[in-house]
């Protein structure tokens, strides 16, 4: 009697046992194309309040904000502005039909200056993990004879790649 439930039991199990006649596998790929971009952004450059009799020149700065995939060179270029007949060596805010003269220049000591013709006039830099951070810096020649008023500009940021 005791075989008889062992061989039972014993069968019950074999047969609720799924069937397994073989394997087999395969791979899978997985694949991404990263492709080269970048976006730009930029924080204005405020001189504040201008005295046309003051002796020295006023300065400010400004941000410019690149963000590029990892590895890509790029070059950063500012145009002359909206001013009519300005270049980017002889930048002009305007109030009405008065122009203020000014620069935007790649260094601290006003020195290079910054235009939009790529290897001549911009910044060249390649994309890290981080996004770079570029000062421009402005300088507002002083002694200028011009009126009273509220002088805007406004200048494209280009970045090539």
């Amino acid at each position: 009697m005791k075989l008889r439930i062992v061989l039972s039991a014993a069968a019950v199990v074999l047969l609720t046992q799924p069937a397994m006649a073989a394997t087999t596998s395969t791979t899978m790929a997985v694949t991404a194309t990263v492709t080269t971009s970048c976006i730009v952004a930029a924080t204005p450059v405020v001189f504040g309040n201008y005295a046309p009799t003051a002796t020295s020149d006023t300065a400010a700065t400004g941000t410019i904000t690149v963000t590029c995939t990892t590895g890509t060179a790029y070059k950063v270029g500012l145009d002359a502005g909206a001013a009519s007949g300005a270049t980017v060596t002889t930048r002009k805010m305007s109030s009405g039909a008065n122009l203020l003269a000014y620069g935007l220049y790649q260094d601290a000591g006003h020195s290079t200056n910054w235009g939009n013709t790529p290897g001549t006039d911009t910044v060249n830099k390649t994309a890290t993990v981080t996004p770079d951070v570029i000062t421009v810096y402005g300088l507002l020649p002083k002694q200028q004879n011009v009126s009273a008023g509220a002088y805007t500009d406004t200048v494209n940021v280009t970045v090539n790649y």
